[in-house]
């Protein structure tokens, strides 16, 4: 054997080119183990990739514990805690994609400790319940069952065996824990909302346990959030496998299928077992949470390639669900990504956000570019342009968001919002212009200005409650933001 054959053979591991062997042991290694180090790597990185795929398919559920968490450690906990932002969610909550248009009332019940639990809700509430995987349980208000005239929801928890009594909206759910989400819509003051109209509403609701008796039922309590700090985002260091492997140790098997199963088992996370990760385990955890959240990111600003996410040929705006249904079901398999990028930066889907649904539920275009492509960036002023006559049949709201999280940017102007109650000046033809900007532009309105940060950048959101058919059909559709300074 000459020289360089001796070279190669050994650069190869012993094997050479001409020696028969199948493909995979040609690949891996010409049939040895490898060196320890080698394998040690190997093993670390794999470890790391589960990491990040727990990270990305869990998120629904840190995204929930994280409200919960922050909810229950500054307004209190129980069933009968319902805190209520009586005067609008301003950007001292930290949550992704609050809306400051709509009064806000949240709650996070807990079957396994309460058994089953009635909750009577109001009528004219837009809500839902969902399961701690974000799953909707039911929609409540004009698309859930009770049509908009409120009624009694009967929540049960998993596997459920005990007698189901009649009268009820009746709902099992596959995770003890069940999100609570309820928005009532404010009312018409001078020349502003008026938040109180929908505080009354909210203050209706009612949960108890279906079995306890009337005289030992807590009297609601509903503690005004408004104006508090309060910090309800998911955890962004180690804390969130922790809380995830609390969630996975006290939800029943069947929430959470085989195969996902297996996946968090592979990085220690096993019902009913102490979760102990070694030091080099800790390290790509660690890693991991920090990258997953990154991976997400990238992935929203380079874009789908089929499109699918634009909601028209001839504009900017996307839709979070990207078409397909709120579960982010497609035609033939579950949209990971487009469900992962929402639960970055928003939270609660349910079908009245995403179906068709003429004069009630609602619809949520959003944009990260102006006209001509670029990131909408603090540091510039937008004029948005709506044509007359916006098709909301409640009302309409246009808002800004951190790109990253969801979360409001918080300037001296703590609602970065506007929309349809304020008395905004219309052009000759009925149109409105509203200004996104570090600074009010001259001769701008109070109430047509959105205050963003410089060198940040922004997503603009656009929220229609009540769609008309006309923003289906696209005869009605804003214009896009468009670069001013």
């Amino acid at each position: 054997m000459t020289e360089a054959a001796k070279a190669t053979e050994a650069e190869t591991g012993g094997v050479r080119d001409d020696e028969p062997m199948s493909p995979l042991l040609r690949q891996i290694n010409g049939g040895r183990w490898f060196p320890e180090e080698e394998a040690e790597a190997l093993r670390a990185e794999l470890y790391y990739q589960r990491a990040v795929h727990a990270y990305t398919t869990m998120l629904p559920a840190l995204n929930v514990i994280g409200m919960r968490d922050g909810s229950e450690a500054t307004f209190g906990r129980g069933y009968h805690v319902l805190p209520i932002w009586k005067d609008r969610m301003d950007s001292r909550t930290w949550v992704p994609t609050p809306n400051a248009d709509v009064i806000y009332a949240m709650s996070y019940l807990d079957l396994g400790k309460t058994g089953p639990l009635v909750v009577n809700a109001p009528a004219n509430v837009i809500g839902m319940f969902t399961d701690f995987f974000q799953r909707t349980l039911t929609d409540v208000g004009a698309v859930g069952p009770d049509r908009g005239r409120g009624g009694l929801f009967l929540l049960l928890p998993p596997n459920y065996d005990g007698h189901v009594p009649a009268g009820y909206y009746t709902f099992e759910s596959s995770t003890y824990n069940v999100f609570l989400f309820f928005r009532t819509i404010m009312g018409q003051g001078d020349g502003e909302p008026d938040p109180s109209a929908g505080v009354a509403v909210a203050e209706r609701t009612r949960v108890y346990p279906l079995w306890e008796t009337e005289k030992d039922v807590p009297a609601m309590e509903f503690p005004n959030a408004s104006g508090v700090r309060v910090n309800m985002m998911y955890p962004t260091d180690f804390t969130f496998w922790t809380k995830l492997n609390e969630f996975v140790d006290y939800e029943p098997v069947a929430a959470i299928t085989p195969e996902l199963r297996g996946v968090l088992a592979s990085i220690g996370i096993v019902k009913g077992r102490p979760f102990e990760p070694t030091d080099w385990q800790r390290a790509q955890l660690e890693r991991a949470v920090v990258d997953a959240p990154k991976m997400i990111l990238a992935s929203a600003q380079l874009g789908r390639p089929d499109e699918r996410n634009l909601y028209y040929d001839d504009r900017q705006w996307e839709a979070a669900w990207a078409g397909g249904t709120a579960e982010w079901m497609q035609r033939s398999y579950l949209d990971i990504d487009a469900r992962a990028r929402f639960f970055q930066y928003a939270y609660s889907s349910a079908p009245a956000m995403n179906i068709h649904t003429t004069g009630a539920g609602a619809k949520y275009p959003y944009a990260i570019r102006d006209r001509d492509g670029e990131f909408l960036d603090g540091s510039h002023t937008y004029r948005l342009h709506l044509p007359p006559n916006p098709p909301a049949g409640l009302f309409w709201a246009a808002t800004a968001y951190n790109v990253t999280d969801g979360t409001m940017p918080e300037t001296d102007e703590l609602l970065p919002s506007t929309n349809g109650y304020y008395d905004i000046p219309k052009n000759e033809d009925g149109s409105i212009d509203l200004w996104f900007g570090p600074d009010k532009p001259d001769g701008v309105a109070d109430a047509a200005f959105v205050k963003v940060i410089p060198g940040r950048h922004f997503v603009g959101v656009f929220r229609l409650y009540g769609t008309g058919a006309e923003f289906y059909d696209q005869s009605w559709k804003p214009d896009d933001f468009v670069k001013t300074t």
